[in-house]
């Protein structure tokens, strides 16, 4: 059985390494070709690496929580293909994971930057570099965060999750309403003076 090296693949120009988040295969289990067998998070996407060809997973080279840089082996996966050994597998192409490399909706007013996240918050949870990236140029503490009821794998906030909670946020922090005017309401003005009658002309009286 020939055994191909898979390497993380290159997910754009300014992306030169990614966070292991969560592997979906285990070693020995049979994989299909463009089937995902591991998650993947960067600065910029949540993604998955699927297999570039049919085969079984003989070895995760990489544990979850690993950063990876673009390029490095990361599985590998036997074939029954005459490739070579030696040679490493076609690149495969991380595909993003729902829908997530749709641009971030842009926020009118956004708060100043808050502190870098932690990759660990304080109860333990985990925040993929993307996440961090967000609540860092969104300005979300560490403490709103943790309280993001999180829908990924072990109660793990998504992009999804924090880009939920940036609107009801927002909706938290409006300003003061606006103070109702002063000016009188109509028709409270008093009556207008009656105008003055004009004075009767008085002609002499004349006598025969």
């Amino acid at each position: 059985m020939a055994q191909n090296e898979i390497l993380l693949p290159k997910m754009g120009e300014s992306v030169a390494e990614a966070t292991i988040i969560k592997w979906l295969k285990n070693e020995g289990d049979p994989v299909k070709a463009d089937e995902p067998i591991v998650e993947i998070a960067t600065d910029k996407v949540d993604s998955e690496v699927p297999a570039p060809f049919d085969g079984i997973l003989v070895k995760r080279s990489v544990n979850e929580g690993d950063v990876v840089k673009v390029g490095q082996p990361i599985a590998i996966i036997g074939s029954e293909l005459g490739a070579s050994s030696s040679a490493p597998a076609p690149a495969a192409v991380a595909t993003p994971s729902n829908g997530t490399s749709k641009p971030a909706p842009v926020v009118a007013n956004a708060p100043a930057p808050a502190a870098l996240v932690s990759k660990n918050g304080p109860t333990g949870k985990f925040y993929s570099p993307l996440v961090r990236n967000i609540a860092h140029s969104e300005g979300v503490s560490m403490a709103e965060l943790e309280a993001i009821h999180g829908s990924g794998e072990g109660g793990r906030v998504t992009k999804k999750d924090i880009l939920g909670y940036l609107p009801s946020r927002g909706a938290q922090t409006t300003g003061t309403p606006t103070p109702a005017s002063t000016t009188s309401p109509a028709g409270t003005a008093g009556p207008s003076p009656a105008p003055l009658a004009a004075p009767r002309s008085h002609r002499p009286k004349v006598t025969n």
